[in-house]
């Protein structure tokens, strides 16, 4: 009896009369305390990752968690745009320049391990399009800077922005028309092959002993080039009209080993040959419809 007359009545909700006029219940402070603790624990400091909620048996059920296989290549092709700039800090540009080149194979693999697994989701669009913003615009521009346009004083340094920005901005676009561009084409120049134009650049004028300060004005163009049809209207052939799971005749197996053996003799060359081709494609076709 006397620990039950010691122990603490707790105090109830108590209506409380509100200006306007409505009857109102005062939450008490031991329970509001408790809900904030409540809220705390469901939004507060955690390392889960959340992306929405849905319906399973008539209940509520969140989605926590993220995939880890298709995150994997796009946490390597960060990576490698991130080991691409500390490269060419240091001034290993030939370094800088093929990690840039491995960073968009893993950026095309993870897309497609996602939806080979079925493991796409939110998150990992979204991360996907922020390590594009560095390994194929951050990156390529300041290994273009680091290793030439740092010779045009700001004139190099503001080239070197312009590009980065505009990678930015194409990737912005990209996410905003994805359902309702035209598959067949991209609009302006992919950020990939945009990143693969300045890098084959360095790399091919590295391995062939090009002073970065000699070529500082065409690498100046080259790299505005390539950021100014990042951002452009031009229409680019995506190649998704093509089938890779049907047959095709014996001869274009031999044709694939033929462009890999040459590819792998001189990659530098051949690699600022293929992607340089396919910048100007876009501008091409406009001018060969207009005639």
């Amino acid at each position: 009896m006397v620990e039950k007359a010691n122990q603490k009545k707790e105090p109830e909700a108590k209506p409380v009369q509100s200006s306007a006029g409505k009857t109102e219940v005062e939450t008490p402070p031991h329970q509001a305390e408790h809900a904030e603790q409540s809220e705390f624990e469901d939004y507060g400091v955690t390392f889960e990752v959340v992306e929405g909620e849905e319906l399973v048996g008539g209940k509520k059920i969140r989605r926590k968690g993220v995939y880890l296989l298709p995150n994997l290549f796009t946490t390597g092709a960060l990576f490698s745009g991130f080991y691409a700039i500390v490269a060419a800090m240091n001034g290993l540009f030939e370094q800088s320049a093929i990690a840039v080149f491995v960073a968009m194979i893993l950026d095309g693999l993870d897309g497609r391990v996602a939806r080979m697994t079925n493991t796409q989701s939110e998150f990992g669009a979204q991360y996907d399009s922020l390590s594009d913003c560095i390994s194929f615009g951050v990156a390529p521009a300041l290994v273009s800077y680091a290793w030439s346009l740092s010779n045009l004083g700001k004139i190099g340094w503001m080239v070197a922005f312009v590009f980065a920005a505009c990678a930015a901005l194409r990737l912005a676009r990209f996410n905003v028309q994805i359902d309702t561009a035209d598959k067949r084409y991209f609009t302006g120049l992919p950020s990939p092959a945009a990143a693969a134009v300045v890098a084959g650049m360095v790399w091919f004028g590295t391995e062939n002993g090009f002073d970065g300060k000699a070529v500082a004005g065409i690498a100046a163009l080259l790299t505005a080039f390539a950021a100014v049809m990042m951002v452009s209207n031009v229409k680019y052939n995506s190649f998704k009209e093509l089938d890779f799971k049907g047959r095709v005749p014996f001869v274009a197996i031999l044709v694939v080993v033929l462009v890999l053996a040459v590819v792998a003799s001189y990659p530098a060359g051949m690699l600022l040959a293929i992607f340089l081709i396919y910048a100007l494609s876009g501008p091409l076709l406009i001018f060969k419809r207009k005639k």
